[in-house]
C-alpha cells in the first residue's frame, strides 16, 4: 500500500513539473499523476536502454517520472498533430 501512495505522489509531482516544462494545457491533478505513474515506466524503460541510473529514493524516483512524462508528453503531441 506504501508504494501505491508513494507511486501516486511521485506521480503527480513529475506529471505536474512536466506539464510546466513543456508548456501547454494543464492537466489537472488527476491527469498529472496518471502522466507521471505512465512516465516512470518510460523514464524507468529509458533509462534502462540507456544504462544510466537516477539512484534510489524520492528524487530518482522523481527524475525519472519527469523524464518519462516530458518524453510522453512530446510523443503524444506529435501525435496530435498528425
Amino acid at each position: 500500500m506504501t508504494g501505491f501512495i508513494w507511486s501516486i505522489i511521485v506521480g503527480g509531482i513529475a506529471g505536474w513539473l512536466a506539464g510546466l516544462v513543456m508548456k501547454g494545457g494543464g492537466y489537472g491533478i488527476l491527469g498529472n499523476i496518471v502522466i507521471g505513474i505512465i512516465g516512470g515506466l518510460v523514464g524507468g524503460w529509458v533509462f534502462g536502454l540507456l544504462g544510466l541510473g537516477a539512484g534510489g529514493g524520492l528524487i530518482g524516483g522523481i527524475l525519472v517520472s519527469f523524464v518519462g512524462a516530458v518524453i510522453l508528453i512530446y510523443l503524444a503531441r506529435l501525435i496530435k498533430k498528425a
